[in-house]
């Protein structure tokens, strides 16, 4: 039986601000390995899945979702969601599109932002969940409760079937009493959002309780387009899909469903205190990531990714160091990061939708300086890679290449500027900047003018289908 997993890659994780942003979120953050969480998930699923994965993302994510699979050699179909549905139509998605491959094949939904360190455990009850999703039943999988948690909902088992036991209820986030209660009984799984059935008994349940979802997940996907590794589904016709989760439109109304345990060291990664119950510790129970020098400090989660974290008489705390923020927050507290991001976004400030540092389809940039009328970045374009055919309406800019070679065209004329050498482009100049040579090319951009912000691009023509961004 063919098992194809479908990675559900939206999402923004705001309670791991500042390295998680709206344009960078923690699916594709290096926090537990030298792999993102996203590409954990995918290799995670090598050992039983024979066919290429499905990853589901918005359009604000494609290059990065593409660029993270390329890396490990794993890259399938990625769908592009128009606006964020929630799980059901996400779902629905990927089962229609699968569906004309091969509707027998099993669905198994992962998210990409889970961690689980027990692969072995997770393996094993893949295998169990496959014989039950073989017979049509609808498997969810419940994690083994390691302590009374109010953040997660929970699933209650019912009677044995199939290496599982039947789902007899989903509940809510429960208040400490109750969860400890649900804890204490044993027959309470935490709801993990992860799933495996059949793409043809998925859609066959979604058809019968809630034949709206389905219809305009229908029309969406009969109208697909495709562009480079995307497959891009009819926008008019998503947004007329309701918002729906899977568990409130399929598992709560089935009368197939099936959970089988999960015991396999799981995290959802909600939140850095979280990070640090997952994470190794010191003799002092810290959790120290990068150039850290503590003293007389206990129970804390340091994480330094470009400037030196010195603590010296704390405890119980977090501090995470970006190169344009530092956050600093109570251990037990960290939830309410939530409203620092709020903040940011009701002042209209950057920090919560993207890094200093911005990664774009042909390389990156770093914005290391900004005046009120000038801005210094340096610009990374891999080898073979170029940016758009484009004109500024309020800026000039000065290149300099400090490695690598660019081909430059600036206005009528087209150039090759090697180290140490610069080019004027003038406000309002048809411009574009390619990479020809074999290294990457690194460079040296000032802008100057009275608007430096990103949206003053006019694009007159782009490899990767860009209109703006």
């Amino acid at each position: 039986m063919q098992i194809v997993p479908v990675i559900m890659a939206g999402g923004s994780g705001s309670r791991l601000w500042p390295m998680s942003r709206a344009l960078h979120p923690k699916q594709f953050l290096k926090l537990t390995s030298s792999n993102s969480m996203l590409q954990e998930t995918v290799l995670r699923t090598l050992p039983f899945a024979d066919n290429k994965n499905i990853v589901i993302c918005n359009e604000d994510h494609r290059f990065l979702a593409a660029e993270q699979l390329r890396e490990i050699n794993q890259l399938g179909q990625i769908i592009l969601e128009p606006v964020g549905r929630n799980t059901a139509p996400a779902i629905a998605l990927a089962a229609l599109e699968l569906q004309k491959q091969n509707s027998e094949a099993l669905m198994l939904v992962l998210a990409a932002d889970h961690v689980i360190k027990d692969v072995a455990a997770f393996e094993e009850s893949v295998k169990k969940a496959t014989v039950a999703a073989q017979q049509g039943k609808m498997v969810t999988f419940g994690i083994v409760p390691t302590h009374a948690e109010t953040g997660y909902g929970y699933i209650k088992r019912g009677e044995p079937q199939l290496s599982g036991y039947t789902v007899n209820q989903f509940v809510e986030k429960p208040d400490l009493a109750t969860a400890q209660e649900y804890l204490n009984s044993g027959d309470y799984y935490w709801n993990s959002g992860m799933f495996l059935f059949k793409a043809s008994d998925y859609l066959k349940e979604l058809q019968k309780h809630r034949p709206d979802i389905y219809q305009a997940c229908l029309q969406a996907i009969d109208h697909t387009t495709s562009d480079l590794d995307f497959i891009r589904v009819n926008e008019q016709e998503f947004l007329k899909c309701p918002s729906e989760s899977i568990d409130y439109a399929v598992m709560e109304k089935t009368d197939n469903a099936v959970v089988i345990p999960l015991d396999a060291k799981w995290s959802d990664v909600g939140a850095w205190s979280a990070l640090w119950d997952i994470s190794d510790k010191d003799v002092n129970n810290n959790v120290m990531q990068g150039d850290v020098l503590t003293h007389n400090s206990n129970n804390s989660y340091f994480n330094a990714e470009h400037k030196m974290i010195a603590a010296v008489g704390v405890d119980n705390i977090v501090v995470i160091e970006t190169k344009d923020a530092v956050l600093v927050a109570h251990k037990d507290k960290v939830q309410d990061v939530k409203a620092i991001v709020e903040q940011l976004k009701s002042q209209n400030r950057t920090e919560h939708h993207l890094h200093r540092e911005v990664y774009r389809p042909w390389g990156k940039y770093d914005s290391i300086d900004f005046g009120e009328r000038d801005q210094v970045k340096r610009i990374t374009v891999k080898p073979g890679e170029k940016l758009s055919i484009q004109m500024h309406h309020h800026r000039s800019e000065h290149w300099i290449v400090v490695s690598g070679t660019a081909k430059v065209t600036n206005g009528e004329q087209t150039i090759i500027v090697t180290e140490d050498q610069s080019t004027y482009i003038p406000l309002g100049t048809i411009h574009a900047l390619e990479n020809p040579g074999k290294i990457p090319l690194e460079m040296i951009e000032v802008q100057t003018g009275s608007y430096l912000g990103e949206d003053d691009i006019v694009r007159f023509e782009d490899r990767y289908g860009r209109v703006k961004g």
